[in-house]
């Protein structure tokens, strides 16, 4: 069980924390590709459920 194994848990993950951050940079511009990033790593999550 090594990190290959739980690759496809841990890549949504980290696409949901970028988009968060962005998301908190007072942009507009950012902030709506963190809406973006957040909203794909929610829906890549959801199927892989």
């Amino acid at each position: 069980m090594g990190i290959s194994d739980n690759l496809e848990e841990v890549e949504p993950t980290i696409l949901i924390g970028i988009g968060f951050v962005l998301f908190l940079i007072p942009e507009p511009a950012t902030s709506t590709l963190g809406i973006g990033l957040m909203l794909l790593g929610i829906v890549w999550w959801v199927q892989w459920a």
